[in-house]
């Protein structure tokens, strides 16, 4: 779905990242993970083409990503950012709608087939119950179900998620975790997510989904490859000088759930 080439990028002449390469296959997730200022953002930036890369390509379907206009991009990969400003009090299905915007051309309104989509999406979403109400008077964990349902209306295979859990109570974020591994295992959808968490790409794992963990550190990718292989002990002391451990737990189900465990910082 995506590949990405020797991917570099400055800003303001001071390199943010270099040497990138990195793929996201169909049916799958990508977790970029590492600590502040490691270049996540900046390369799903990149990837949505808000900014350009100083060298290297960014591959979609096959296609170099700056071949593509704003309209068809949208049409390939939908976004959810960590921050969403609610500035006016649209109705909820009012916002989810709004992902068909790439659908409507000129000065077109959403038809009744944008509407029934959007009505899917959140039914999908889990949220069918928040239909009527106000945008501006949502918690944070429903605002951001409703911005992956307007990605969901989008229709795009490939959906970006930059940090979605980063501001959700505890309860919100499993509830966004299981419908990301629901769409991955009912709709087929590609998901790369920016995370802060570690044990967010152990849940996918647990759950036995094709998940491979990308662990940004000094402007490169320092690791690739399956959760249980790149989240280890040595790594998280290497990348972020803390000391931590794997454990392993089969109460759940026969198949072993594994989870990572700070338990202090490397003085």
């Amino acid at each position: 779905m995506i590949k990405i080439e020797k991917a570099s990028f400055d800003y303001s002449g001071a390199t943010v990242f270099e040497n990138i390469d990195l793929e996201l296959k169909k049916g799958s997730i990508l977790c970029l993970f590492g600590p502040n200022g490691c270049g996540k953002t900046t390369l799903i930036d990149n990837i949505l083409g808000y900014m350009h890369l100083k060298s290297g390509t960014i591959l979609i379907d096959g296609i170099d990503q700056r071949e593509y206009s704003r309209r068809d991009l949208a049409k390939k990969i939908a976004y959810v950012p960590q921050i969403h400003e609610k500035t006016f009090p649209y109705k909820v299905i009012e916002v989810v709608v709004m992902g068909r915007t790439p659908y409507c051309y000129g000065l077109t309104s959403p038809g009744k087939d944008d509407y029934e989509i959007a009505e899917e999406s959140l039914e999908i979403a889990g949220i069918a119950h928040l239909r009527e109400r106000i945008y501006t008077k949502l918690s944070g964990g429903e605002t951001q179900l409703v911005i992956l349902a307007r990605a969901l209306a989008q229709r795009s295979p490939v959906i970006i998620m930059d940090e979605p859990a980063s501001h959700l109570d505890f309860r919100h974020e499993l509830m966004l975790l299981e419908t990301v591994a629901d769409l991955v295992i009912s709709q087929g959808l590609s998901i790369i997510m920016s995370t802060h968490s570690p044990n967010h790409a152990f849940y996918f794992e647990n759950r036995n989904l094709p998940v491979t963990v990308a662990l940004m550190n000094e402007k490169k990718i320092v690791a690739t490859g399956k959760p249980a292989d790149v989240l280890t002990g040595e790594l998280m002391k290497k990348v972020f000088n803390i000391k931590s451990r794997v454990i392993s737990d089969s109460s759940a189900g026969s198949v072993p759930g594994r989870y990572i465990i700070p338990y202090g910082i490397i003085r």
